[in-house]
């Protein structure tokens, strides 16, 4: 196979394709490989790039990221975690929760489902990834199970998750990291019917890393999930989520909060696809954005022709701290079917100064005063995720960045 590169920076990308043996997925690889060296990397000339300039930070050299054994990730471990650095599962550190089939990818290596055709973030995942999670949940998981991916050294690292919860189940997906680096991430999470599922995606980024995430939810008749996805900064992030509602009576909950500052910059892209009829979903992406940091939202609802009684709501808020900090955003709704119900909307604003006066006139200091007002506003998607740990460490981030 002979790869033509459209821009410079793909050429590493494509020897390493070159270099990897074969193995079972060798044909879905090569194709989403073409499929990369035709696309390209995305540029602010694509209209889902338009405001996030990937090209700088490509320019920097990233290694293919070694396994971790032997690498002390040096964070405390819960009873129910795998653990990954720099993409590669860490069984020493892990501690899989007992009755529940969850492990590295490796094990047993699935077919990609999510499409990539139009996507070259996603179908560089898919041509090289290596390890993830493989989880399957028949029953009732009474306890959280966290995944977490530790990010250290000047490494870029494919993680591909496959999640499948067919009774009740509360996952958490972390990602930390020190230094400069690139994650390319991708999560496939399947809700069979009747399947109750909350996930979180938890990010605390440094301000050197280029972050992608690609999260493809599925979901079956009567299924009821909730998506959180938490971004205190970083120095170029990218969270996409494509839900497809595609079973009757589907509820999805997205909910969604982006911290920044500095030069930070955060881009939120969903989609999600009502395709079956009398299926609902709510979301609400709220973000925070301080000195010169950019944050990026781009919300999608679509109502195919046969999706009857749809009940869909979107809304996006924002709260700039200064008056450098610069958010874009885009809410749209798509709608083929007739008997529907869909709202959207979006607001950016600063902090409200008549109350600002009001505290102050109780004796609050002013910086103290929005503060508080800052963190009221963030704390409508903190106080909704049920996993207390991510709820704590949020908060914790959250009251961090504000000073």
């Amino acid at each position: 196979m002979v790869l033509t590169p459209v821009n410079a920076n793909q050429e590493a990308y494509l020897a390493s394709f070159g270099a990897r043996e074969r193995d079972s997925l060798h044909a879905v690889r090569e194709t989403a490989m073409e499929r990369f060296a035709v696309l390209g990397f995305p540029t602010t000339k694509n209209e889902e790039w338009k405001y996030s300039n990937l090209t700088p930070w490509l320019k920097m050299p990233y290694e293919k990221a070694p396994r971790s054994a032997g690498f002390d990730p040096g964070v405390k471990v819960g009873p129910n975690s795998l653990v990954f650095v720099n993409g590669w599962f860490a069984p020493e550190f892990s501690r899989v929760p007992a009755g529940v089939k969850a492990g590295s990818l490796r094990e047993i290596p699935p077919q990609p489902v999510a499409p990539f055709a139009e996507n070259a973030m996603l179908a560089l995942n898919t041509a090289l990834f290596e390890d993830g999670a493989h989880i399957e949940i028949d029953g009732v998981l009474q306890e959280p199970l966290f995944l977490m991916f530790i990010s250290a050294g000047r490494y870029v690292s494919y993680p591909r998750n496959r999640i499948v919860v067919r009774g009740e189940a509360r996952i958490v997906e972390q990602y930390i990291g020190e230094g400069p680096y690139f994650t390319n991430a991708v999560t496939e999470l399947e809700a069979a019917a009747g399947a109750s599922v909350e996930h979180c995606i938890f990010q605390r980024q440094s301000v050197e890393a280029l972050h992608f995430h690609h999260l493809a939810v599925r979901q079956k008749r009567d299924s009821n999930v909730r998506l959180y996805n938490l971004a205190f900064g970083g120095g170029m992030v990218r969270n996409e989520v494509l839900a497809v509602l595609d079973g009757e009576g589907a509820h999805c909950a997205l909910s969604g909060l982006y911290v920044t500052r500095g030069t930070e910059h955060v881009d939120n892209h969903t989609t999600l696809d009502h395709a079956k009829p009398n299926s609902t979903s709510h979301e609400l992406y709220k973000g925070v954005l301080d000195d010169r940091s950019q944050g990026v939202f781009h919300g999608r609802i679509i109502v195919r022709p046969e999706a009857q009684k749809t009940d869909a709501i979107q809304r996006n808020r924002n709260l700039l701290l200064s008056r450098e900090a610069v958010v874009n955003t885009k809410p749209q709704l798509e709608i083929y079917a007739d008997d529907v119900r869909c709202t959207h909307g979006a607001t950016v604003g600063q902090v409200d100064e008549d109350a600002v006066f009001y505290l102050r006139s109780r004796g609050v200091g002013r910086d103290d005063a929005r503060k508080l007002l800052t963190n009221a506003f963030a704390s409508e998607i903190l106080d909704d995720v049920k996993v207390e740990a991510v709820r704590e460490q949020a908060s914790a981030a959250l009251l961090e960045r504000l000073g």
